[in-house]
C-alpha cells in the first residue's frame, strides 16, 4: 500500500509539472505572438509617418521652387525639425487642448527630420567626364584630400575605378560596379577611415552637379573654388549668412580677389538636388528614412530611399 500511495503521489507531481509546464509554453507563445504583432504594427505606422513625412518634405520643395531664386540656408527647407510628439498634433486636429488626452492609451511618438543640400557636397560622378577624367573636378577633390590628410594614393584608386567602372569599352575588365551612394566607395579603392573623414563633404548624384555656393561648408568651397583658401571661404560664408549670393559674379565681388576663381559650369547658386532624414520613435523603436530628392522645376521626385531601424542611443540625424 506504502508503494502504491508513493506511486501515485509521484505521478501526481509529475502530472503537475506536465501541466505546468505546457501552461507556461503556452503563455511563452501567446507573449511571443503579441510582441511581434506589435512590433510588426509599429514598423508598419512608423512607416506610413516616415511616407507622410517624405510627401511634407517634397511639398516644401516645390513650394520653395514657387518663390525662385537661389537656394540658401535661411530658407525653409534648410530649418530642421527639432524631436516633435504626434499627440501634439492629434490634439490640435481633435479640438483638444490636453495633449495628455490626446495621447491616453496610446504609445508615445516623437517625430523629427532634416533636409540638406547635396549639391553642397563634391559630387563623385563629376570625377568622370564622358570615357576621361574631369581635371577640374580631381584637381578639386585633391586639393580637399590635401587639406583632410589623407592619402593620395587612394583618390587615384577611387579615380581610376571609376574610370574602369564608366567606360564602355568591352575590353575593359574586369568593370567596377558603378556606385550609387557615398558608402560603397570603399569598393572603389577608398578605405573605411578616409570614407569617414570625406563623408560630409561628398555624395554620389546620378549626373554631374555643380557646387552651390550658398550651402557649401568651408572645406567644400576650399576645394571647389580655385585660389580660394580657408580664410576666404571662411569670410564668403560670413558675407552670405547676410546677404544670400544670387550670381557667381556677386560672387566675385565678395571675395574680391582675381586670384580666386569661380567657374559657372562648376559653381551654381541654386540647387536641384537634396537629402532628406526623416526619423520616428516611438517607444524604444527608433526607425530612420534617408532619402534622395531631385527637384526639376515643380517637378520633385524621389531617387532612393533607404529605410532602418536604429539602436536608440545611436539615433540622431547626421
Amino acid at each position: 500500500m506504502k508503494t502504491q500511495r508513493g506511486a501515485a503521489i509521484l505521478t501526481a507531481m509529475l502530472t503537475v509539472v506536465l501541466v505546468a509546464t505546457l501552461a507556461s509554453s503556452m503563455l511563452w507563445q501567446q507573449w511571443r505572438g503579441v510582441e511581434v504583432e506589435s512590433a510588426q504594427r509599429t514598423r508598419v505606422q512608423a512607416a506610413w509617418i516616415l511616407v507622410g513625412a517624405l510627401d511634407w518634405a517634397r511639398l516644401i520643395l516645390r513650394e520653395d521652387a514657387r518663390q525662385g531664386g537661389a537656394d540658401h540656408l535661411a530658407e525653409p527647407w534648410a530649418v530642421p525639425l527639432a524631436p516633435a510628439r504626434l499627440s501634439t498634433f492629434l490634439a490640435a486636429e481633435r479640438g483638444q487642448a490636453n495633449v495628455e488626452d490626446a495621447s491616453a492609451g496610446e504609445e508615445e511618438a516623437f517625430l523629427s527630420g532634416a533636409m540638406e543640400d547635396l549639391q553642397a557636397r563634391l559630387n563623385a560622378t563629376n570625377l568622370i567626364d564622358g570615357d576621361k577624367l574631369h581635371a577640374p573636378s580631381v584637381a578639386a577633390w585633391a586639393r580637399l584630400f590635401k587639406y583632410l590628410n589623407l592619402p593620395e594614393r587612394e583618390l587615384n584608386a577611387l579615380t581610376q575605378s571609376l574610370l574602369r567602372a564608366r567606360q564602355t569599352s568591352a575590353s575593359v575588365q574586369p568593370r567596377p560596379l558603378v556606385p550609387k551612394t557615398s558608402s560603397e566607395l570603399t569598393w572603389l579603392g577608398l578605405s573605411p577611415a578616409t570614407l569617414q573623414a570625406l563623408a560630409p563633404f561628398v555624395t554620389v548624384l546620378p549626373e554631374r552637379t555643380p557646387v552651390n555656393l550658398n550651402t557649401a561648408a568651408p572645406e567644400v568651397l576650399l576645394a571647389s573654388v580655385v585660389g580660394m583658401d580657408m580664410a576666404q571661404a571662411q569670410h564668403l560664408i560670413q558675407q552670405r549668412a547676410a546677404r544670400p549670393i544670387d550670381t557667381t559674379l556677386d560672387a566675385d565681388q565678395l571675395v574680391n580677389n582675381p586670384a580666386v576663381i569661380f567657374d559657372s559650369a562648376e559653381h551654381a547658386v541654386a540647387s536641384r538636388f537634396f537629402g532628406v532624414t526623416g526619423q520616428l520613435r516611438m517607444g524604444q523603436t527608433v526607425m530612420q528614412e534617408q532619402s534622395v530628392l531631385q527637384r526639376d522645376g515643380l517637378d520633385v521626385k524621389t531617387l532612393s530611399r533607404r529605410r532602418e531601424v536604429v539602436p536608440p542611443q545611436a539615433a540622431r540625424l547626421q
